[in-house]
């Protein structure tokens, strides 16, 4: 008979797991990648069709949908006694369904500080607290002698192409933006606003950082913006490293830091 014990997660929801959980899916990509860092390969059975990390997980995981469209009949045929979710990366309708049929722990990240927290709970949550703790760790010490811009320059970061959208307050890209010393030029709208070409502008950005996901921004739509904003610094930048808050963070400092040093 399967022991269960009493957690609470990000949401503040309290839910009953299995103490030693078997058959985990994970619907967001980070945290996917997280798991594969504790050591979970052989507990993990279900990810999304975006949990691109590891590349052996990609190809030979059970995919059951994307973040947004998961499907239902592939999480029953798996039948998980565990699902991670997150807040922002899931849609409440689905994750309200899946919840009524088995236990799904849900994220809440909006800060470095909550990612670390993430990490820890996932790790008590399927038996790796030691390793979570570890990692966490190192990830803090990573950041701690972080330097962050001299000049606080000006800087919109885009994650979305027709409509344009960028990054507001209360997301956890916009606490990446602040840990670098810069200015999010959107940061007083709300999480992820729709931005007219005349509104950027009008913001008057130093920098513009187009982000390789979830649109993957090229060259050509630098052109485009360049055009408009003819007097400011446009870089495509990795995603993942502002976005990802998983073990990805352990390389997002060094990138971090090589960014904020090039004094754009």
């Amino acid at each position: 008979m399967t022991a269960y014990r009493t957690l609470t997660d990000q949401m503040n929801r309290t839910i009953q797991v299995p103490e030693n959980p078997q058959r985990i899916i994970s619907l967001v990509p980070s945290q996917t990648e997280l798991l594969y860092d504790l050591g979970l390969d052989e507990t993990v059975v279900g990810i999304t069709k975006f949990c691109i990390h590891p590349d052996n997980w990609f190809r030979s995981k059970t995919r059951v949908g994307g973040t947004k469209q998961v499907h239902a009949d592939r999480v029953d045929a798996l039948q998980p006694d565990l699902i991670i979710a997150n807040k922002e990366e899931n849609t409440q309708a689905q994750i309200e369904a899946l919840i009524e049929k088995y236990p799904v722990w849900i994220s809440d990240i909006q800060t470095l500080p909550q990612a670390l927290d993430m990490i820890n709970r996932v790790g008590d949550l399927t038996g790796r607290p030691d390793a979570a703790l570890d990692l966490s760790r190192r990830i803090a010490d990573g950041f701690a002698p972080f330097k962050p811009a001299s000049e606080p320059l000006r800087v919109a970061y885009f994650i979305w192409y027709n409509p344009w959208m960028s990054v507001g307050q209360d997301t956890f890209i916009a606490d990446i933006l602040y840990r670098c010393g810069w200015t999010n030029v959107f940061g007083h709208l709300g999480r992820y606003p729709e931005i007219t070409i005349e509104a950027l502008q009008a913001a008057q950005p130093d920098v513009i950082l187009l982000s390789s996901e979830p649109f993957p921004f090229k060259e050509k739509h630098m052109a485009e913006l360049q055009a408009q904003l003819p007097a400011a610094k446009i870089v495509l930048v990795d995603g993942e490293m502002f976005s990802w808050y998983g073990s990805r963070l352990l390389h997002a400092v060094s990138y971090l830091q090589n960014l904020v040093n090039q004094r754009f």
